[in-house]
């Protein structure tokens, strides 16, 4: 090859040139039949993977065991990333948007009874605690402007206010509860329900949220009560809280029913 390329910039005889150039010519054919070889075995490979993935039996939350792998592999790796010093970047309030934009209504589709709304928290020993807004509004509030995103792509600078989570778990004797591995929330006509895990949501910057832009929650944000979860996509922040309860187990978790990844995180 070097002696090729030498030999261009040498003076050849006419002939000796037009071979240096049939051989130049015959090396970039070559090298074309080799490269679209391998473009269209490896095309080939990817086609009958794809059809071999399609044919696989789905598990009972929705994947392929295969896809379902890579999802409890990409969770390990993000829960080990996660502690109290990983933080969702914080935002000045003048760019918070004034046009929040809803991701998603499940949950939300039947009539609110804001009237006899309560927050019931199932504790370990099987008592419920029923709260009211006002309840919860008693403790010290706290707001978070961050940049939420969505699994179908968008993002948005926005401003929430509510408790602290782990505040909430101190003000109310829930230690016990939250020394379990998972907290799992449901909407009051149990359209929605996700499951948290543990560090996630004692995490500093998660929320029970009941005010956006400084006013009460839209109802089509989750009015009166929902999840602000920094380090979550927003398919785990809840909206319209009914239920709360804590387990060891992983609770049902709406999207990863269907094929989505449990842990959700950023």
């Amino acid at each position: 090859m070097a002696n090729i390329f030498k030999n261009i910039f040498t003076k050849n005889s006419p002939k000796e040139s037009l071979r240096t150039k049939l051989n130049i010519d015959q090396l970039i054919v070559k090298k074309t039949i080799v490269s679209f070889f391998f473009f269209f075995v490896l095309m080939g490979a990817g086609f009958w993977g794809w059809k071999w993935l399609r044919h696989q039996r789905a598990d009972a939350d929705g994947a392929r065991p295969q896809l379902r792998a890579v999802l409890n592999t990409n969770e390990k790796i993000f829960s080990a990333l996660l502690s109290d010093n990983h933080l969702a970047k914080e935002y000045p309030l003048s760019e918070a948007v004034k046009n929040v934009r809803v991701n998603g209504r499940d949950g939300l589709r039947t009539p609110l009874d804001s009237a006899n709304w309560r927050l019931n928290v199932i504790r370990k020993n099987g008592d419920t605690l029923a709260l009211t807004l006002d309840d919860i509004k008693k403790l010290p509030k706290t707001d978070i402007v961050f940049n939420f995103k969505c699994i179908e792509g968008w993002n948005q600078i926005t401003h929430w206010g509510g408790v602290k989570f782990s505040d909430f778990v101190k003000a109310y004797g829930l230690n016990q509860e939250t020394s379990m591995k998972y907290m799992g929330l449901v909407t009051p006509d149990k359209g929605y329900y996700v499951g948290i895990d543990m560090p996630s949501a004692m995490h500093p910057q998660t929320i029970l949220c009941y005010e956006m832009n400084g006013k009460p929650l839209p109802l089509d944000q989750g009015y009166p009560l929902r999840l602000i979860i920094p380090v979550k996509y927003g398919i785990k922040h809840l909206k319209r809280i009914g239920t709360m309860f804590f387990d060891n187990k992983k609770p049902g978790d709406f999207w990863a029913e269907r094929g989505y990844d449990y842990f959700s995180g950023l």
